[in-house]
């Protein structure tokens, strides 16, 4: 779900309770183009431990290629 970088900072305790509790994404827009993701901390943790969003992307695009 696209959330308004200006929203999300007036509303980071939903914010982060939707991603915590929910294991909900955000994208944070800056006049409606996405800047970045809020995602749950495992997920997060994933990505590190495959050597970045880089490696991730990579792993990721391979897999639903395969399918």
């Amino acid at each position: 779900e696209d959330q308004p970088i200006a929203v999300a900072r007036a509303n980071i305790s939903k914010l982060h309770n939707a991603v915590h509790l929910l294991r909900r994404v955000y994208f944070l827009t800056s006049r409606g183009t996405r800047e970045a993701a809020v995602v749950p901390v495992d997920l997060g943790e994933l990505i590190q431990q495959v050597g970045g969003v880089d490696s991730a992307a990579a792993i990721l695009k391979a897999h639903v290629a395969a399918e």
